[in-house]
């Protein structure tokens, strides 16, 4: 006996996949880091794909309230490494913000400096922070071999002060795919 798929089986099968590849989800653990290393895990980062680009929901505790510098690094590591002066450095493995065209320019999210400028990260008075941001120039694509990374001091989105006034790096999390 032979069976026989209508073909709007075969297109329904179909919408699910790419409906499926398209929902697609990461989740990225995130961990405090010092120039000694990877410390203790405060949570992870959702990565979601939506029609509007990357949607980053965390789900973060153990932090002092107040607004972050948020960024997606070049490499997918958080170890420590030297700085270019010789002086071991939190997360320095993961190397600059994620910057695939070379801009060399630090614009924020929605301009046209660095690809892994993202939104500021808010952390409520709970020392909690779950408020999604979205990254619209961001897809799946880009993600992974690179890591998250959290800086202390807010982001102007700006190249003065250097990066945004964002400071030292305080939490990060390897991106894998």
């Amino acid at each position: 006996m032979r069976y026989s798929v209508p073909l709007t089986g075969i297109a329904a099968a179909l919408l699910m996949t790419t409906t499926a590849q398209a929902n697609e989800s990461l989740d990225v653990d995130m961990h405090k880091v010092s120039a000694e290393g990877v410390e203790e895990a405060i949570g992870t980062v959702s990565i979601e794909h939506t029609e509007h680009g990357l949607l980053l929901t965390p789900s973060l505790s153990g932090l002092e309230p107040g607004v972050y510098g948020f960024h997606v690094h070049q490499n997918a590591s958080c170890e420590p490494a030297e700085d270019d002066d010789g002086a071991m450095t939190a997360a320095q493995a993961a190397g600059g913000h994620y910057d695939p065209e070379e801009t060399g320019t630090h614009q924020g999210p929605y301009d046209d400096g660095h690809l892994g400028d993202l939104p500021v990260l808010t952390v409520n008075e709970d020392g909690e922070a779950n408020l999604p941001v979205l990254a619209p120039r961001l897809s799946m694509e880009d993600m992974p071999g690179r890591s998250l990374m959290i800086h202390a001091g807010g982001d102007t989105y700006d190249d003065d002060p250097h990066l945004g006034g964002g400071g030292a790096r305080m939490a990060c999390g390897e991106v894998k795919s």
